[in-house]
């Protein structure tokens, strides 16, 4: 098996210069915040951080290819990183603390690109994640000071908490009464939104969590650390890894369950 120390260190790196970047602009009167064409927000600290990780990436590893949520894709390769610089971005320009630079490595193998080592840093929480392929997931403030994650042991839905992002979501694509029925069916419901729920998963504090439209960037860091603490991570179509533009994440013991209610 491959050895990802390395890489996850780099990912650490990369994070810590993320957090400053965005912690310096986060709550400031002058932060300037423009509209996408898909009409999500952008600010100007999104921006910075994806340029910064992408010149560290460069230096350190310039024949990895990039995806970043910002500046799209460049160079090509087994090995890609990818990159969401503030998952949370409506929350980052509202002062909501919620909010996370996300990074991935995802290598190419028999069955596809899959994520290998992923870092989820939200500094205005005080918190980070991390994971890698074979090295088990973990939560702390640096890799010698951390705690090993595990997901729950939670097997019946009528015992389990469920967090989602929000219902709008659901409803535009036609899947409204398979999310209400699967929160009726479950003990507890919350809308914790973007990263934090596939981390609370990891942890063992939530046990299911699904999301209707995503990105790659918006899951590749979260499949490999709920997958590292004994978690899985599928489409809404049951399909493993972050490639299906939606996913659930659960302890593994609900998956299936969840997925009776919200597989297309």
């Amino acid at each position: 098996m491959p050895d990802y120390h390395d890489d996850l260190r780099l990912g650490h790196v990369l994070a810590d210069a993320a957090d400053s970047t965005t912690m310096e602009r986060f709550k400031a009167l002058d932060l300037k915040v423009e509209t996408k064409p898909d009409m999500t927000p952008v600010s100007e600290a999104d921006k910075a951080a994806e340029e910064l990780i992408r010149s560290s990436l460069q230096r350190a590893r310039p024949r990895d290819a990039v995806l970043g949520e910002e500046f799209g894709s460049e160079g090509s390769g087994p090995r890609r990183w990818v990159i969401d610089p503030i998952d949370g971005t409506k929350n980052y320009v509202r002062g909501v603390p919620v909010w996370a630079t996300l990074i991935a490595l995802m290598e190419r193998g028999e069955g596809g690109d899959r994520p290998v080592v992923g870092v989820v840093s939200a500094p205005a929480l005080g918190r980070r994640w991390w994971a890698a392929e074979g090295l088990g997931a973990y939560t702390g403030r640096s890799l010698s000071s951390a705690s090993r994650l595990a997901v729950s042991k939670v097997s019946n839905l009528s015992d389990a908490s469920f967090a989602y992002s929000s219902l709008s979501g659901w409803e535009e694509r036609g899947k409204l009464n398979g999310f209400l029925d699967l929160t009726r069916a479950c003990w507890r419901t919350r809308g914790y939104g973007d990263f934090w729920p596939y981390m609370m998963v990891a942890e063992g504090s939530v046990d299911i969590c699904a999301e209707p439209e995503l990105s790659l960037w918006d899951m590749a860091a979260n499949a490999v650390i709920v997958q590292e603490a004994g978690g899985r991570f599928t489409g809404l179509d049951g399909v493993p890894g972050p490639n299906s533009g939606d996913a659930a994440a659960s302890n593994g013991l609900l998956h299936g369950a969840m997925l009776d209610y919200l597989r297309p």
